[in-house]
């Protein structure tokens, strides 16, 4: 993280840690005047609206100082540092929790009961002064309240933290099929570039050489593209370009490449060389065994709130049954890339045009492509 992005992350974290607060608040609040109620309901709804408000009062003051001590006691136990970004504010183990509800609830009636004489005028016996069996009855039903609402709020922190790990635990799944999917990318588009190489070397030495001295080139730019896991749909359609420009050097005027890519788009993130296996697959079963060649288009658009990239050739039209079926190399890596990257979210299709050649799309919603994915660690 930069320097300058701090201060907006520690923001959108404070905002977070505010936002949990107040949900908290309302639950707490919402649950206050269940009791109040249950209470007036119990009295025969006599004094209905005191019954609310020495509920809420005493109520929300107890949740406050449950609140408050859990929060100290987790600092404490953190040796004073603070919670870290991003993370919910952890619980205590089960001896302080239940020292912090004796806790709150003593003070919180106390203290509620204090408040709302303040609000109403009255001057309700107080705790303290009140019979011994009156004073365990008040700070019974306080104290069971307290009790439910601070199982409620442990029980979905719990389940919040169950459901943070379980997507964690999705999201490195993914990462690490990415990386071994991209680990079987790399050698497959170098063995195919060194076959054609080879079979170029019997027919046209000098070709043969520059198409060597271009190879070079190609393969430092595109290993390095590979290393990244993520990268801008620029840089997705550049290095096709080199590669495209490889293959001209062993098809000559037979291969016509052409590409749009309008500047609203450039910036979008996807998985690194996505579409070189499918372009790939283009020339060899499609441009490469038509005498007369063809044109290789490589475009990108939206279509409605999706990210529409498509991949067509002029060439002979069906791929081998393999990869049509979904089960060769080519399309069953993009496949495979594209859920463990996005999920049902993306999608991809294969069709073959009345006119001739092969059409792929890959469909991915813009708003997952806005972001740079994340990477898979080595």
């Amino acid at each position: 993280m930069t320097q300058a992005s701090r201060p907006f992350r520690s923001l959108w974290t404070r905002r977070q840690g505010l936002r949990q607060w107040l949900h908290g608040a309302a639950a707490a609040f919402l649950w206050c005047l269940l009791i109040g109620l249950v209470l007036a309901g119990v009295s025969g709804w006599r004094d209905f609206w005191h019954n609310i408000l020495y509920s809420v009062c005493i109520g929300m003051c107890c949740w406050g100082l449950i609140d408050a001590s859990f929060r100290g006691l987790a600092y404490a136990m953190r040796k004073g540092r603070p919670c870290p970004e991003g993370a919910e504010q952890e619980w205590p183990g089960l001896p302080w929790i239940a020292l912090a509800v004796i806790f709150g609830s003593v003070g919180g009636f106390s203290i509620g009961q204090q408040l709302g004489d303040l609000i109403s005028g009255l001057h309700t016996r107080s705790l303290w002064s009140a019979q011994w069996s009156h004073a365990a009855a008040m700070l019974t039903v306080t104290g069971v309240a307290s009790l439910v609402a601070t199982a409620f709020f442990y029980t979905r922190h719990r389940m919040a933290a169950a459901q943070v790990e379980a997507e964690h635990a999705r999201r490195v799944a993914a990462e690490t099929q990415l990386l071994l999917l991209q680990a079987q990318l790399e050698p497959h588009m170098l063995f195919n570039t060194l076959a054609n190489l080879r079979v170029l070397i019997g027919l046209d030495t000098a070709r043969a050489q520059a198409m060597l001295d271009q190879l070079i080139a190609f393969l430092r730019a595109t290993l390095e593209a590979s290393r990244v896991g993520h990268h801008a749909l620029r840089d997705e359609f550049a290095r096709l370009r080199d590669y495209l420009s490889l293959m001209q050097v062993r098809m000559g005027e037979r291969l016509q490449a052409r590409f749009e890519l309008p500047d609203e788009l450039a910036s979008l993130q996807l998985p690194a060389l996505l579409l070189q296996p499918l372009v790939e697959n283009a020339i060899k079963h499609g441009l490469e065994p038509k005498i007369e060649g063809g044109t290789l288009s490589v475009q990108a658009r939206m279509q409605g709130e999706d990210c529409l990239l498509v991949v067509s050739d002029s060439g002979r039209g069906h791929f081998p049954a393999a990869d049509t079926a979904g089960t060769g190399f080519g399309l069953q890596q993009v496949r495979e890339r594209l859920q463990a990257r996005y999920g049902e979210a993306a999608g991809l299709s294969l069709s073959y045009p009345p006119d001739g050649g092969c059409r792929i799309e890959i469909h991915i919603p813009r708003r997952l492509m806005t972001a740079p994915a994340p990477a898979a660690s080595p």
